[in-house]
């Protein structure tokens, strides 16, 4: 049961992703969540390295789009500067959003590519979808709402698991 919590891909952050190896996977868009994934949960605009990653990412072809389980005003005043199209209120790791987000992209699952710093709800959803997921180091952990926080404590269970199957390895990122 817990497999379904293992990312196909683990980074420190989304400027580790090698973007040749997606392109030659036959990778052109990716979903991404938004809050310790690409900024930290209480950052309201992206970073200019951020920006210059997200440039890079478009410019290769790759189409992006956000979906977050936080609401249109945060996830709207982050994405809109941005010209980012995203879901708000996804309810990952339920798979509407995903399906939506693949038609946003006008892509299918084999295409796409999911980055999340969360296995409950990212990785969980990705998954489920049969989209090659990516798991990122939380940003800014301590910044992390009630729910997160609960998503954390299951999370550790489940690397307990992973760990005793001889499924997760520490410090075996990429």
């Amino acid at each position: 049961m817990f497999e379904r919590l293992l990312p196909h891909m683990r980074v420190n952050s989304v400027y580790e992703i090698n973007l040749d190896e997606l392109e030659s996977r036959g990778v052109r868009g990716i979903i991404t969540d938004l809050d310790n994934t690409l900024v930290g949960a209480k950052e309201a605009l992206a970073t200019p390295e951020l920006v210059l990653w997200l440039d890079a990412v478009r410019a290769r072809g790759f189409h992006v789009v956000i979906v977050s389980n936080n609401n249109d005003s945060r996830v709207g005043r982050f994405a809109s500067p941005l010209n980012i199209p995203y879901i708000h209120a996804a309810r990952k790791p339920a798979a509407k959003a995903f399906r939506k987000a693949l038609q946003l992209l006008g892509l299918g699952p084999e295409q796409t590519v999911v980055i999340g710093d969360q296995m409950m709800t990212d990785v969980l959803g990705g998954n489920r979808m049969g989209l090659y997921t990516i798991l990122v180091t939380p940003i800014a952990p301590a910044d992390e709402g009630v729910m997160t926080r609960v998503n954390r404590m299951i999370e550790r269970v489940a690397l307990i698991r992973l760990r005793k199957k001889g499924l997760w390895y520490e410090g075996d990122t990429k």
